[in-house]
C-alpha cells in the first residue's frame, strides 16, 4: 500500500471513525428536507408552480449576494441559458478551460458555438488570465463571444484579472460557479463577478435539490429575460397560452426547490464543516515527499466541495494505483475529469498548448468531501 493510501485508510478508520464505505461526496438530509417534501405532495403543488420555488431563488439571492436568481432544471440547462442571453449562437465561439466538467464545453455546443480552449493557472486550477490575455490578442480576428471561468471544485478563479481582460478585449465574462456555491472571492460571492453565472444542485453538489440549477445575475433586463427564456416564452395570462419566441421547459419543479430550501438553510455550516476537513487534509499530509493538498489562494475562500491531492509530478500511474487501493478500502477516490480537448468530441476544437493542464490530469487525486 502507497503511504498516501497508508495515511488516507488511517485518517478515515482512526482519525474520523468511519465504518462504511466512504464516498466521495454524499448529500445530507438533517433538516427540514422532508417537511417541505410533504408539503408539496399535500398540497399536490409537486410542478413547475408553487411557493418554494419563489422562495429557493430569494434564498440563493440574498445568500450569493445576486439581485437576481432564477432556478432551473439542472446547471447545464443554467450555464446554456447564460451563454445565449451572452448571444452566443451558431457560428461563436466559446473559450473556457479543458480542465473543467464537460458540462461547460456541451453548454456552448448545444448554443451551437465552437470551444476554444486556454491552459489554467496552477495556483488557482482556472483559467490563466496572461495565458486568456494573449490568446484574445492573438485572435482578434475570430467571433469569439464569451469567456466561461469555470470555479475548479470550488476553488475562485482569479476573477478581477479575468474580468480586466474580458473587459478590454469586448468579451463577455460567465461564471460557471456549478461548484462553488459557498465560496467567495476578496469578500464577494462567486458570480458576482461575470455577465452572468450558473449554479448546479446536482446529488454530488454541497446543497443539492436531487437535480437542479440555477442562473444568477446583476442584470435586471437579463433576470427578466431568463426568467421568460425558461418557462417557454409564455405570455402572462390567467388562462392563455400564448408565446412570443422559441424558449425552454427548464424551470425547476417545486418538488425540487422545497429540497433545495431545506438544504440552503444549513449551508452555512455546511461550508464550515468542509473546510475543517480541508485543515485536517492539510494537516494529514504536511510535509509528505511527493505530494500535499491544495490550497486556496489569498483573497480567495474556497467552499472546498472537493479536495485534491496533488503529486508533485505527473504520475498517472501512481494516481491510479492511489485510487485502486483506497477502494480496496471502501474509500472513494477519484481523479479530475479527462480534459476536453482528448475527448472525441471537442479533439478538434482549436486550443492552445496546454502543459498545466495536462501535468494537473496526471498529479490530481479529489479525496472524499462530503460534510461530517
Amino acid at each position: 500500500m502507497h503511504e498516501i493510501t497508508r495515511r488516507l485508510v488511517e485518517f478515515w478508520r482512526g482519525g474520523m471513525k468511519a465504518e462504511g464505505p466512504v464516498p466521495l461526496h454524499a448529500p445530507l438530509f438533517r433538516g427540514n428536507e422532508a417537511a417541505y417534501v410533504k408539503d408539496c405532495i399535500d398540497t399536490g403543488w409537486v410542478s413547475s408552480v408553487g411557493a418554494y420555488v419563489d422562495r429557493f431563488e430569494a434564498m440563493l439571492a440574498d445568500y450569493t449576494g445576486c439581485a437576481h436568481a432564477i432556478a432551473v432544471v439542472n446547471g447545464t440547462a443554467a450555464l446554456q441559458v447564460c451563454l445565449h442571453l451572452a448571444g452566443v449562437g451558431p457560428g461563436d465561439e466559446v473559450v473556457m478551460p479543458s480542465l473543467t466538467f464537460v458540462a461547460t464545453a456541451n453548454a456552448a455546443s448545444h448554443c451551437g458555438a465552437t470551444c476554444r480552449f486556454v491552459d489554467v493557472d496552477e495556483r488557482t486550477l482556472g483559467l490563466d488570465p496572461v495565458r486568456l490575455d494573449e490568446h484574445l490578442a492573438r485572435h482578434r480576428d475570430r467571433p469569439i463571444r464569451a469567456v466561461v471561468a469555470m470555479h475548479t471544485f470550488g476553488q475562485p478563479a482569479d476573477l478581477d484579472s479575468l474580468a480586466e481582460v474580458c473587459a478590454r478585449h469586448g468579451v463577455a465574462l460567465i461564471e460557471d460557479a456549478a461548484e462553488s456555491l459557498g465560496s467567495t472571492y476578496k469578500g464577494r460571492h462567486t458570480g458576482n463577478h461575470g455577465l452572468l453565472s450558473s449554479l448546479s444542485f446536482n446529488g454530488n453538489k454541497i446543497v443539492t435539490t436531487g437535480g437542479g440549477g440555477a442562473i444568477l445575475t446583476n442584470d435586471s433586463a437579463l433576470a427578466r429575460r431568463a426568467r421568460h427564456l425558461t418557462t417557454t416564452a409564455k405570455l402572462p395570462h390567467p388562462y392563455r397560452f400564448d408565446h412570443d419566441e422559441i424558449g425552454w421547459n427548464y424551470r425547476l419543479p417545486n418538488l425540487n426547490a422545497a429540497l433545495g430550501c431545506a438544504q440552503l438553510e444549513a449551508l452555512a455550516g455546511y461550508v464550515e464543516s468542509k473546510r475543517r476537513l480541508a485543515e485536517r487534509y492539510a494537516d494529514l499530509f504536511q510535509g509528505m515527499e511527493g505530494a500535499g493538498m491544495f490550497r486556496e489562494t489569498a483573497g480567495a475562500r474556497s467552499n472546498y466541495w472537493l479536495n485534491a491531492l496533488l503529486l508533485e509530478r505527473p504520475d498517472e500511474g501512481l494516481v491510479n494505483r492511489v485510487i485502486e487501493e483506497a477502494a480496496a478500502a471502501a474509500i472513494q477516490c477519484r481523479p479530475i475529469w479527462t480534459p476536453m480537448h482528448r475527448l472525441p468530441m471537442y479533439r478538434d476544437c482549436p486550443r492552445d498548448d496546454l502543459p498545466v493542464t495536462a501535468s494537473l490530469a496526471a498529479r490530481l487525486i479529489n479525496l472524499p468531501s462530503g460534510v461530517v
